[in-house]
């Protein structure tokens, strides 16, 4: 099992990379949120939980999806 699926860009899935362009996106406005406003919208900490359930789909489809399918743009 290739691992290295969970952490190089080179190897991420278009799931993987949302995901984690939007947990990091999250944190990002959350520190905003924190220092500039006080406070955080109710249910904000939901977004960190989805993020990281797509991020778990996605994984799931790198690691046990088909290598020959036609999605793959990466040739090295």
């Amino acid at each position: 099992m290739d691992f290295s699926k969970l952490y190089r860009p080179s190897a991420l899935n278009s799931f993987q990379f949302i995901a984690l362009t939007g947990l990091l996106m999250s944190a990002g406005a959350h520190l905003i949120l924190h220092f500039f406003v006080g406070r955080l919208p109710a249910g904000f900490n939901w977004l960190y939980v989805c993020w990281s359930g797509f991020y778990i789909v996605g994984t799931l489809i790198n690691l046990f999806g088909k290598p020959d399918e036609p999605h793959h743009h990466h040739h090295h």
